[in-house]
């Protein structure tokens, strides 16, 4: 076969899988039209109605009506939206119209099992209605039953997308921030304050967790609001737990900086801070999660920074940066949510004066890039990063994937504040 022939057949396979990718399109924006659209409403309210929150049916004979009028409609609308493809490609070379077919013959598969289900014939709802504990947090590139509850029960005007999450992420509706309850640490700081303001912004119920007395204040069009301050110490995260409880996402943001120091001490506070403090937070904040509605609401965002593959010129933030950077690496293989990292490059701070990034806009853009359900964040203006990171990233977490293995053991003792860090730590300015 002489490699004319094998680029035809590459062709016709792309065509083919071009067909599935455009008939999914189809139907995740006609779902998205049928919240919006008036005509479409009331046979997709119905549709809404007919699932508990543990996704068990409420009626039998609703279900198998709504199979008529919600999921037969649909099948068929994907396969009307890929005919006009046969026929083009078609006219050029028949085995790409051939090709194209694939597309329709998958959107039929929905309607025949939609018609089962009509007919009752077919005794199970679909793989994402389906009842009973998640096997796992919600995925981010295709749609499994964790991701597919939130349409339902978490924010209806959210996660559209049927099986994969491609219309989703790039509509920015891959989450939704509406009504969450967020704690942020290093609130005071200038990050802090700036993600805290466009949480608030985008609808979420803001909670400050800072080392400094004062109450925290963020501008709410033009005008100081104080918001929900609780004031915390490093070493001291187990008081923590309690609030972790009501929190659905969880920032991990604060930070020490020793700059050129290298002593045992400046050792001790940048581990105790950078490192060990975050741990704890984050495994006492996986001790909340215990059902699905946890499992499918709840996140962990934890800001690593650049430091991980980048100098800082502060030798100790690089190392303990990096070396909390490989934990989470290491735990959200099996973590019980979502856990996103943040890879900041240097923005303008009190700490970093020099900085070339304002902080309100790197806090946009976290939120920008997490609404389309980034799991590593990186704002930066170093072009480096953008290939570097997702490379190491995927290094590092093979790895961990090969040579290590989940423990039997569930949860962490309480924080011990005579252990790495100290009570002592919390005298340490966080940013």
């Amino acid at each position: 076969m002489d490699v004319s022939s094998v680029s035809h057949w590459i062709g016709v396979g792309a065509v083919a899988l071009a067909s599935i990718l455009w008939a999914e399109i189809v139907r995740d924006v006609r779902h998205w039209l049928a919240h919006a659209w008036p005509w479409l409403m009331p046979k997709h309210t119905l549709h809404h109605r007919l699932f508990r929150r543990d996704l068990s049916v409420v009626d039998g004979k609703l279900y198998r009506e709504s199979q008529w009028h919600h999921d037969v409609p649909e099948a068929v609308t994907m396969i009307l939206a890929g005919i006009p493809w046969v026929v083009v490609l078609g006219w050029g070379s028949w085995l790409y119209g051939l090709a194209a077919t694939v597309g329709i013959l998958y959107s039929a598969s929905f309607g025949v099992a939609g018609m089962l289900r009509g007919y009752g014939l077919a005794l199970e709802t679909d793989i994402t209605h389906r009842p009973g504990p998640f096997p796992a947090p919600p995925s981010q590139w295709h749609v499994n039953r964790a991701y597919h509850w939130r349409h339902h029960f978490d924010d209806t005007n959210a996660y559209f997308c049927g099986t994969l999450t491609l219309v989703d992420r790039l509509m920015g509706t891959s989450l939704s921030l509406k009504g969450k309850r967020v704690a942020v640490t290093g609130a005071s700081g200038t990050l802090g304050q700036a993600l805290l303001k466009h949480f608030h912004q985008q609808g979420a119920k803001v909670i400050a967790l800072s080392s400094q007395s004062d109450p925290v204040q963020i501008q709410v069009d033009g005008q100081p609001q104080t918001v929900e301050t609780i004031r915390w110490q490093v070493g001291q995260e187990g008081s923590l737990a309690e609030l972790l409880e009501r929190v659905d996402i969880l920032v991990l943001n604060h930070g020490f900086n020793v700059h050129g120091d290298r002593d045992p001490e400046a050792v001790r506070q940048s581990y105790a801070v950078n490192t060990f403090s975050s741990w704890r937070l984050m495994e006492l904040f996986f001790q909340t999660v215990r059902s699905n509605p946890e499992m499918a609401t709840k996140e962990v965002w934890v800001n690593t920074s650049e430091a991980e593959v980048s100098p800082a010129f502060s030798p100790l933030y690089e190392l303990s940066k990096r070396a909390l950077g490989d934990l989470v690496t290491l735990r959200r293989l099996d973590a019980p949510c979502v856990v996103r990292k943040l890879i900041l490059g240097p923005f303008k701070s009190k700490l970093n004066p020099i900085g070339v990034m304002s902080g309100d806009w790197v806090a946009a853009q976290i939120l920008a890039q997490a609404k389309r359900d980034c799991r590593n964040i990186i704002v930066t203006i170093n072009p480096l990063t953008y290939l570097l990171f997702p490379l190491k990233e995927l290094a590092v977490s093979t790895y961990f994937r090969l040579f290590s293995r989940r423990s039997p053991r569930t949860g962490i003792p309480a924080p011990n504040p005579d252990a790495v860090g100290g009570a002592e730590s919390g005298e340490f300015p966080l940013v």
